[in-house]
């Protein structure tokens, strides 16, 4: 009966685990320290980054592509931020995306003084800023991105612009992995539409978002092991009747 049941679950934990993990990638990393953000003009929010934090925990929105090169091997940089976070906490970042657009992402997480102080990280983060700012509404960009009310928030409250916070800087590396006949697809990537999702851990152990499909796989097993067993119980019945019947028959000739 043990080993029908571990037979069992050895069978569908990797099928769950296949199916979490199709056309998903994901950073997982703790939350520093609060540090002082800084609030002088032109502040964080003139960057033009969309922000994820613990009231806004999912982004949808589209990434641009391209394929590697010896310049960019990891393929187009795009940048966000995370704010409002727990200090200590441990989070995960995921990007999903359609099996439709074949893309290889890299997520990397960098403190503030971090991409602040490095000239390569700098650069990268100036240069997807003005590129998004310049596709915003000029309207917007005396303040990028109006901060959006909290989706999980009865009273519909302004996410906090942070001040002294838990704060990170997110880069989302995209790189194309498809080969096409089409020429046009060849020359210009087209940009990816993914969702771009903030999760906590669980007592810094299990993401919270995976919860019910954990509560599913209890419920599994449990159904697996009632069932190996009966099936083993059955299966024993069969066979003591199968002897009983055969020591009937054994002592009937015996006559």
């Amino acid at each position: 009966m043990y080993y029908s049941s571990l037979s069992i679950l050895g069978i569908l934990i990797p099928l769950l685990a296949a199916v979490g993990q199709a056309n998903v990638e994901k950073t997982i990393f703790l939350a520093p320290p609060a540090a002082t953000v800084p609030s002088d003009e032109p502040d964080l929010d003139d960057l033009g980054l969309e922000r994820l934090s613990p009231h806004n925990t999912v982004v949808r929105t589209r990434l641009n592509a391209s394929f590697p090169t010896t310049e960019a091997p990891d393929g187009t940089d795009s940048w966000f931020f995370l704010e409002n976070l727990r200090p200590g906490q441990r989070y995960e970042v995921r990007v999903c995306w359609l099996a439709t657009q074949p893309t290889d992402f890299t997520l990397t997480t960098y403190p503030l003084t971090n991409t602040i102080e490095d000239p390569a990280l700098l650069s990268s983060l100036s240069v997807f800023s003005t590129a998004r700012l310049a596709s915003l509404d000029s309207r917007l960009q005396a303040n990028a991105i109006p901060r959006r009310a909290s989706t999980h928030d009865a009273g519909k409250t302004l996410d906090p612009a942070p001040t002294t916070d838990s704060v990170l800087f997110l880069r989302v590396r995209a790189a194309a992995d498809y080969f096409s006949a089409d020429d046009a697809l060849m020359r210009e990537v087209p940009p990816v539409a993914v969702d771009l999702i903030l999760d906590p851990f669980l007592l810094n152990v299990f993401p919270r978002s995976l919860v019910p499909t954990a509560g599913w796989m209890i419920v599994v097993a449990v159904v697996a092991l009632v069932l190996a067993r009966w099936i083993v119980g059955e299966l024993g019945r069969v066979v003591e009747d199968a002897k009983r019947n055969h020591v009937v028959q054994a002592s009937k000739k015996g006559k």
